[in-house]
């Protein structure tokens, strides 16, 4: 098995930098076990997956479980299919950016700058600053609604979650803060033992799925929301310079970075209709068509079932692992962005004094989410709304990324037959959808008059 050699700046990664463990099982003679070539296999798949992972884990972040919550409570099941169908679509964008990434070497808004000019390049940081500022504020609100049910003012676990998330960032180091946030992020799975816990009833579920009411607005203003929650503009930003600073280039990185983001896909929405089935099972139940208003709302509604201590470990710790890990890469993504737009060095490998701007960016971002939710913001609200305005803003997102997919790649790299087809299909069918949702809502109070 190859390993790969050095190039300046972001390029290709030194044998020496990978990790010890990797090198010295890249390195056994294959004469030696006839178990290690599978070892070695092994070995080299842990060192390689991480950026797909970690960032669709972070997809499951705090907006995208109120998101859900919110639709297990109003619409029960009724949303489960539409989770389902995200799951392909998903994979298919961002498998465009592990391409971008793996091939290219650079980062997005550095391609967009490159062949579409500064401008472009303005416009794509400017859809990735709107989208960053209001995952961040959610982010930090539902880590404020963990400690507030742990009795801990949000003035003392907003402060210390913030500065800790800008001492990983600053280490100077990408293995360890993917590291963290992965290990933080499967925090997550404990919705899936909760869905179970709750007792759904299948026959409710079975119907759900083959009964989507599609005439009613309200149902669409939620799904929208959903499919703002599920593919939002910073993940192609964070995927690509995650995989750019990880170094991964060649044949067979890129087949283990695909399979990556296809068992990411996965994982983040079994980890959506898991929120939504528990939500579903409980309050939709109990108090069919409740709005949440607090994140101790939904904990609340899960008493009677879970108790309060299950409700606290499974609502609560889930939710703390998606706040955190959602916070690091949210903020990474719009330093990663900024950076490579105006061509600052922007790489978690180089100290402060080499990165200056980069870093100050990453810091800066969740100082001003952490004073915006202790500012006391409404979280449930807001949240749907700024999942929406993902919706909205995937027409932008994803037009680059099809530009880019077609002009920056050689042509042996791009998509061909059916998967050119359906990736263009899927991709348009998100663009309309979030060309719609952007009618609906601008045209909503007049219609309503």
């Amino acid at each position: 098995m190859d390993i790969p050699s050095r190039k300046d700046g972001r390029g290709f990664i030194e044998r020496s930098t990978l990790p010890h463990e990797v090198v010295s099982a890249l390195s056994i003679p294959k004469s030696q076990h006839r178990y290690t070539s599978l070892w070695r296999h092994v070995i080299y798949w842990l060192a390689v997956i991480g950026p797909g992972l970690m960032v669709m884990l972070a997809d499951t972040d705090a907006g995208s479980i109120i998101t859900a919550a919110q639709s297990g409570a109003q619409w029960k099941y009724a949303l489960l299919l539409p989770q389902l169908l995200l799951i392909p679509i998903l994979a298919i964008v961002q498998e465009m950016t592990v391409r971008l990434g793996v091939v290219t070497h650079k980062g997005h808004g550095e391609l967009i700058r490159q062949h579409f000019g500064m401008r472009w390049a303005v416009v794509s940081v400017v859809t990735l600053f709107l989208a960053a500022v209001g995952a961040l504020v959610t982010e930090f609100a539902g880590i404020a609604g963990v400690g507030e049910m742990l009795h801990i003012s949000p003035w003392i676990s907003v402060p210390l979650v913030t500065v800790l998330l800008i001492w990983i960032g600053v280490s100077g180091s990408y293995r360890r803060v993917e590291r963290v946030g992965i290990a933080v992020g499967l925090l997550e799975l404990l919705f899936l033992p909760a869905a179970f816990l709750v007792h759904p009833n299948a026959g409710q579920i079975a119907r759900a799925l083959t009964n989507v009411p599609l005439q009613n607005g309200n149902y669409l203003f939620l799904l929208a929301a959903n499919v703002g929650a599920v593919i939002m503009p910073w993940m192609v930003f964070y995927q690509q310079g995650a995989i750019v600073d990880k170094h991964l280039h060649g044949s067979q990185q890129l087949k283990i970075a695909r399979w990556d983001t296809c068992l990411g896909a996965i994982v983040t929405q079994v980890v959506m209709i898991a929120v939504m089935v528990m939500v579903a099972a409980t309050i939709g139940q109990q108090n069919s068509g409740a709005s949440l208003q607090t994140i101790q709302d939904i904990a609340t509604g899960l008493q009677p079932t879970l108790g309060v201590v299950g409700a606290i470990v499974f609502c609560g710790l889930g939710m703390a692992g998606a706040g955190f890990l959602a916070s690091l890469v949210v903020s990474l993504a719009g330093a990663w962005g900024i950076g490579e737009a105006f061509g600052l060095n922007h790489s978690l490998n180089l100290p402060f004094y080499k990165a200056k701007g980069f870093y100050i960016i990453y810091t800066l971002a969740h100082l001003g989410g952490a004073v915006l939710v202790l500012s006391g913001l409404s979280l449930v609200n807001l949240t749907v709304d700024i999942e929406v305005m993902n919706a909205i803003l995937l027409p932008i997102v994803l037009g680059f990324l099809l530009a880019l997919e077609r002009v920056a790649l050689p042509p042996e790299r791009r998509m061909h037959g059916w998967h050119k087809l359906v990736a263009w299909g899927v991709s348009l069918l998100v663009i309309g959808f979030g060309l719609y949702m952007a009618g609906y809502v601008v045209l909503q109070p007049f219609l309503h008059f």
